[in-house]
């Protein structure tokens, strides 16, 4: 989920924010919905891209905590574009709906407004950016695949460059 590296939360303003320019007064941001607001955030804002953000698990795991990318590709596997959940719903509801989705999440240290963030932005990021959550087809795992191997195919012609290279340089040398 590279496309999460652009997506933020800014501590202090609602929903999602794209990520546009980084710059030294601050991050230029565009909010995630059907307005577009362009804003800009000074270097004193906390803003948090979703990509370094995690789920606590339990300390019997072992991890110690889940990133959020797995726990979105998780949910979207199990519940697609329509959760049964509301993020306004009861703790016990809440709880319940996490637990589905990450068993062995660490219950004390995730809170419930935790919970709330985790469902609100998931139905932000597919209004929004459906694009985070399209799996990759084969042929693209293939190609990707194969691409190691082109790679090894120009390492292993770089040393011969290098022997053909290397007696123009003992001429040198003799001269």
């Amino acid at each position: 989920m590279e496309a999460l590296k652009q997506i933020a939360n800014v501590a202090g303003y609602s929903g999602l924010y794209r990520i546009l320019k980084p710059g030294r007064a601050g991050v230029i941001v565009e909010s995630l919905d059907e307005k577009k607001t362009k804003t800009m955030m000074g270097p004193t804002a906390r803003v948090s891209v979703l990509s370094d953000i995690s789920i606590y698990v339990d300390e019997d795991s072992e991890e110690q905590s889940l990133s959020l990318s797995q726990v979105l590709l998780t949910i979207n596997e199990k519940y697609g574009e329509k959760l049964s959940v509301d993020p306004k719903g009861s703790a016990d509801e809440l709880a319940d709906f996490m637990a589905s989705v990450v068993p062995n999440y660490d219950r004390d240290r995730v809170r419930t407004t935790d919970i709330k963030k985790l469902i609100s932005w998931y139905g932000l990021l597919r209004q929004f950016s459906p694009e985070i959550f399209e799996v990759p087809t084969e042929a693209t795992k293939e190609s990707s695949e194969e691409a190691p191997v082109v790679g090894e195919t120009v390492v292993n012609e770089t040393p011969v460059a290098e022997e053909e290279t290397a007696p123009e340089a003992q001429k040198i040398e003799k001269a």
